[in-house]
């Protein structure tokens, strides 16, 4: 039984919790928990899963992180933004840094309603499958015979392993490309960086030159690159599909002594 001194701490605890959270919401709408039963257990200023924010806590505090976030805020209040606030880390918290097998690099995140929602090429499952991620199941049921899926949502993906992570993490509805340049690309620098330095025998799937860009920061010595023409319909012809990097994704995890995806949807 709770004696009355217990009972009044509670209640300023939750006074305490209501008020922090009045004043320090957190960046995408996702509130920042107060631990109460943990008094010693810091308070996190970015609501992501506990191994990236350990990796990346020094970058939530470069300028370039507080001038993106403070536009984003802005953005978020004046115009539509994909995707929902609470799925812009959807990618982290679906797969843990420590989980991290295979990184697949997108672009921006769809920019019609009911797409995004912070997976790459993934959309909401009652949504249509884009053309790009069309070709992605093309290319996937003739490397490993997999049945075309009938949902375009990766989530399976995300909890095998495979970061699905878009180069910048928001846009405008209808506009894509519309958030480049105001530094989610040094953010997705500072993630790939971390993959590189803190992990091994990790795949690096980079269809596009935008996702290729990125290749001079992985170290090849310890992971594996594997290169194609965006899976788009202007390009993926020209040598995405045919590439087969499904299979050789597990023949090199495998040979690493690591478990295989699960490519099934």
């Amino acid at each position: 039984m709770i004696g009355i001194n217990q009972t009044n701490q509670l209640k300023n605890n939750l006074s305490v919790k209501k008020q922090y959270l009045s004043q320090n919401k957190e960046l995408f709408g996702k509130e920042i928990f107060l631990e109460l039963q943990n008094n010693s257990k810091p308070l996190k200023s970015v609501a992501i899963d506990d191994t990236w924010y350990h990796a990346l806590q020094n970058e939530f505090s470069k300028d370039y992180w507080k001038s993106l976030t403070s536009t984003i805020r802005g953005l978020y209040k004046e115009k539509t933004v994909y995707p929902n606030p609470k799925k812009v880390f959807n990618a982290f918290d679906s797969t843990p840094l420590d989980k991290v097998k295979v990184v697949i690099i997108g672009q921006d995140p769809y920019h019609g309603p009911g797409q995004a929602h912070g997976l790459s090429f993934s959309v909401e499952s009652d949504t249509k499958i884009p053309p790009s991620l069309m070709n992605i199941y093309k290319e996937l049921n003739s490397d490993l015979n997999i049945s075309i899926p009938s949902t375009g949502n990766l989530q399976p993906w995300a909890d095998e392993g495979v970061l699905l992570l878009n180069t910048i993490l928001t846009v405008e509805a209808n506009q894509a490309n519309s958030h480049k340049g105001l530094g989610w690309e040094k953010f997705t620098k500072a993630i790939i960086k971390v993959v590189d330095q803190e992990l091994k025998n990790v795949v690096f799937m980079l269809w596009g030159k935008q996702a290729q860009s990125f290749s001079s920061m992985i170290d090849e010595h310890n992971h594996h690159i594997l290169s194609a023409p965006h899976p788009s319909p202007l390009s993926a012809h020209n040598g995405f599909i045919g590439c087969k990097h499904f299979s050789k994704a597990n023949e090199y995890l495998k040979n690493s002594g690591k478990t295989p995806i699960n490519w099934t949807i």
